[in-house]
């Protein structure tokens, strides 16, 4: 065992002495140990319950014969990190999730892992962490929290919460009606409820195979969620016993299983950053055409909100993401033969497997659309590609030409769309967003539910370097890439640009001759950094193009 480094033999009896020294016994040191991997804190609702998760992991553990040890790692909440500076640490923050795992599990000689996650971040830092050290490895999320019921609509989220905002400053609700929303769109602990950036990528660690069917729907609050944990805890001693390694799992057929799903699902916009970051860990490349290829197949087949009124409990009560793979399977639009923790092809995890409502997982022969739920936009605006959850644009939106309104920050563009300086038929720009210019990469879902909540959505586009929540709707368009700070088009705009946007020709383009851009170009001027001390700083001379995933340079 990797452990003995640290536990077998006269030459460790210093550091056995030190597990003495925590109340560890022979016994328990004669089996595996067993890192646990928690991000409990008490800011993140999605991350509030997860000693009981990881409780129920160690419980697992220990059935099997390990020995677990757990250790902690940080987690950002993006909503509370949303529209100040807070939210440029949130993307940061996955390699530094990734990072300290490294650091903890090559430490201290962990024969495998356990993940226990829940939020945006946090399961793609782990999960880069695990395709990193290749030591056997399961992942389990808190899963997603329950649907709020509010002043008279059936179904609410944190997003109604947003767009609430912007329908008070528009003067369509009152002050009780808003604070009605603030105190029941989130009832409860679990990661937002719709396919936002959290519940899509721990769907996503499901159809990857690093997770156990049920990981991306099972409610946080049921005791269903607890049994899948103890159920995690057991199967990682399985993993090691059998020496099936994140890589095994993580392969590049098993990356296209997971664009196709992330297709047919509508998952967030982010998870065409933390796919390729994952990836890159793996030793697989994904590039942005293969995500066209793969949507242009795919059919669109589960409209959770923000693009639908359903949420993850219904997707749950259908089935799940195993249903949701049980139809691609039959229409032979993912690999079924490919190993997942279960120590099972994803064929045997899906047979006997039926969908209990064809409205929420639409059928093959009735999708919500035959193409997938996300779209990569090429263009002199975006030569390396921009994307955008098409599934979430009105339809009128999916072709749209306008003039820019340019502004250089998120506040700034905030600000005027509160004020009513945009109106119908803007093509709102905000740069200098990107993973270098932010830097950090922030969301923009304060500028986006400002335009909804106004009842603009479907007349304003916005288009930025930055990226955007997965809670976000409308035509909204991110990753601009190459971003601004780095010399990208983006920069070159000036106010009352014409942009055309043509979303189902995967196109975006700056109506500006090449002559005139070159001579912007000539004359233009980066702007100086917007933190220049710690950790983001150092962040920004790291950190690559979206395009890439942003990750790190090697």
């Amino acid at each position: 065992m990797k452990s003995d480094r640290v536990k077998k033999g006269v030459e460790t009896t210093p550091q056995r002495s030190l597990f003495k020294a925590m109340g560890y016994i022979d016994e328990e040191l004669e089996r595996p140990l067993i890192g646990i991997v928690n991000s409990f804190n008490e800011i993140v609702p999605g991350h509030i319950h997860l000693n009981t998760i990881t409780k129920a992991v160690k419980e697992g553990v220990r059935i099997a014969g390990g020995t677990p040890i757990e250790f902690p790692v940080i987690a950002v909440c993006d909503g509370i990190a949303m529209g100040h500076v807070g939210m440029k640490y949130s993307l940061a923050s996955r390699e530094l999730i990734a990072d300290s795992i490294e650091i903890m599990a090559t430490a201290h000689a962990f024969d495998a892992l356990v993940l226990v996650t829940n939020c945006d971040k946090i399961v793609p830092g782990m999960l880069m962490a695990a395709a990193r050290l290749n030591i056997p490895a399961v992942v389990i999320s808190g899963g997603p929290m329950l649907t709020g019921k509010s002043f008279g609509k059936k179904d609410t989220d944190l997003n109604t919460a947003f767009e609430a905002v912007g329908a008070y400053n528009a003067g369509k609700i009152d002050e009780y009606e808003l604070k009605s929303y603030e105190d029941s769109v989130c009832p409860g602990c679990g990661s937002c409820s719709g396919m936002f950036t959290a519940n899509s990528m721990n769907c996503l660690t499901e159809v990857l195979g690093m997770g156990l069917p049920g990981n991306g729907t099972i409610p946080a609050v049921f005791a269903e969620r607890v049994r899948l944990a103890k159920k995690a805890g057991i199967q990682v001693m399985e993993m090691l016993e059998r020496n099936i390694r994140p890589r095994d799992i993580m392969t590049e057929a098993n990356f296209k299983n997971a664009l196709a799903c992330d297709m047919a699902l509508g998952c967030s916009t982010n998870s065409i950053l933390h796919l390729p970051a994952i990836a890159y860990e793996a030793g697989v490349i994904i590039n942005l055409d293969e995500v066209n290829e793969i949507s242009a197949k795919t059919p669109h087949l589960c409209k959770l909100a923000p693009a639908g009124q359903h949420h993850l409990e219904d997707l749950y009560y259908a089935g799940g993401i195993q249903a949701l793979m049980k139809t691609l399977a039959d229409g032979n639009l993912i690999d079924d033969s490919l190993m997942t923790v279960t120590g099972k092809t994803i064929a045997e995890n899906i047979q006997g497997v039926t969908n209990k409502n064809p409205e929420v997982i639409r059928t093959l022969d009735n999708p919500y659309s035959p193409t997938g739920g996300l779209a990569i936009l090429f263009g002199n605006l975006a030569p390396d590609g921009a994307v955008v959850k098409q599934g979430a644009v009105a339809p009128e939106m999916l072709k749209h030409q306008g003039p820019a309104r340019v502004f250089n920050s998120e506040e700034d563009a905030t600000s005027a769309i509160k004020a009513g300086k945009i109106v119908k038929g803007d093509v709102v720009v905000i740069r200098y967003e990107g993973p270098k210019g932010g830097p950090g990469m922030r969301e923009m879902l304060f500028p986006t539910s400002a335009i909804a909540g106004m009842g603009l959505d479907k007349d304003v586009a916005l288009i930025t370097d930055g990226r955007f929540s997965g809670a976000t709707r409308g035509a909204a368009i991110g990753h601009i890439s190459p971003e601004a700070a780095a010399g990208g088009a983006i920069g070159l705009v000036e106010e009352g640009d014409l942009i055309a946007i043509d979303i189902p020709n995967r196109s975006i383009k700056l109506m500006v001759d090449d002559a005139v851009l070159e001579e912007r170009k000539a004359a233009w001027i980066p702007q100086e950094p917007k933190i220049k001390t710690g950790y983001l700083a150092r962040y920004s001379k790291l950190v690559t193009s979206a395009s890439t995933g942003a990750v790190f340079e090697k």
